[in-house]
């Protein structure tokens, strides 16, 4: 198959790329569309047939669920059931943080079909501050179910460049919107009722939106932290589901323990610590201002700086995949290292995706 990059040019009227995109969706083909966070794999979400193609491009298992984009905050009752209990914080998040890098899991009305949920009875609504994916929406009159446009596990794609080097020959249509605003794949919330009745959030994935962000409107449940014994018990279990033809169900998109993940070894380290070399093998580091004891080590066949100067999180946050995929694509190194970040903020959001990506393959000599 033949994959066309059509590009948006403000100075230019490029209103038939939008129609031929929405066209393509509505005949129940995929399409690759800009976010401000990642490049989504999009597909008409009322499409079962459409949906599924998304799981075999991508090489997606199906018990992981995918997130519905709809054009403005009143779609979400098209797609979800808000219980009355919660529609007062429903509003105040959707009011504040939509458009935006936000989605919430409620509960899916029966035309959203079973493979955009992996079989859940809630669906992921979000609404894209990006102007290309808004504008297909309008022109397409239904959600798109859009994971990120890449191999499944794969670094996540925030150029078209990359969504070519993914997908390229799989797809008929990518739209290259430019570079991703924020970097980060979109904060997912789940509104719940507390244990004293209040309403409140469960944090089912970090993103641009913080958990400070969200504190002066509700209160923030934070997951369980899961113990190292707890994560060998949980892929063991995993594997044994696989052996039996099942498999384990996430709530959300992104909560698998090994996600993100370039094709070469990624190793996290504190910047204060000595990296241990292996003989034999080349190593690229990834630094957030490239000032550390760790970048300064002086054994790095490569150095790429997330925030030189400033060091501002939002930067090292826009840049992180762009620079995980391009020491990914350097043949002159082995291993990616990266140096751990301050747990703040969107450094929360960002340490999640690396404790992901690292927890694929060891180095080897």
């Amino acid at each position: 198959m033949e994959t066309r990059v059509l590009q948006i040019d403000p100075l230019e009227d490029v209103r038939y790329i939008y129609q031929q995109a929405a066209n393509l969706l509505a005949e129940g083909e995929l399409v690759a569309l800009p976010t401000e966070t990642v490049y989504g794999l999009g597909a008409d979400a009322f499409n079962a047939e459409a949906v599924a193609r998304i799981f075999e491009v991508k090489e997606r298992p199906s018990f992981d669920p995918l997130i519905c984009h709809i054009s403005r905050a009143r779609d979400i009752y098209e797609i979800a059931e808000v219980p009355e209990a919660l529609q007062d914080i429903v509003t105040e998040l959707t009011m504040k943080f939509w458009p935006g890098a936000m989605t919430l899991v409620l509960p899916k009305k029966d035309c959203v079909p079973d493979v955009v949920t992996s079989g859940l009875p809630t669906v992921a609504c979000r609404v894209s501050s990006n102007d290309v994916m808004r504008r297909v929406l309008r022109l397409l009159g239904s959600p798109i179910a859009a994971p990120s446009a890449n191999i499944f596990g794969h670094i996540s794609p925030t150029c078209a460049a990359a969504v070519v080097t993914e997908l390229g020959g799989r797809i008929p249509l990518i739209v290259d919107g430019g570079a991703c605003a924020e970097g980060l794949e979109s904060t997912i919330l789940e509104p719940c009722i507390d244990e004293k009745g209040n309403p409140a959030v469960r944090m089912l994935r970090e993103g641009p939106v913080t958990r400070e962000m969200l504190r002066p409107i509700c209160r923030v449940i934070r997951p369980k932290k899961v113990s190292g014994r707890q994560k060998a018990l949980l892929a063991a279990a995993t594997d044994e589901l696989k052996e039996a033809g099942e498999e384990p169900a996430p709530v959300a998109p992104g909560q698998l323990l090994c996600h993100y993940a370039p094709s070469k070894p990624l190793v996290l380290c504190a910047p204060r610590d000595k990296f241990e070399l292996t003989e034999g093998l080349r190593y690229g580091l990834i630094s957030y201002q490239g000032e550390s004891k760790l970048a300064m080590q002086g054994c790095w066949d490569e150095m790429l700086v997330l925030s030189p100067g400033n060091g501002r999180m939002t930067e090292a946050a826009i840049r992180l995949f762009a620079m995980m995929r391009t020491m990914d694509e350097n043949e002159e190194i082995d291993v990616i290292v990266v140096e751990e970040l301050t747990e703040g903020g969107i450094g929360c959001a960002m340490m999640d995706r690396l404790r992901r990506a690292s927890a694929g393959r060891a180095p080897k000599a």
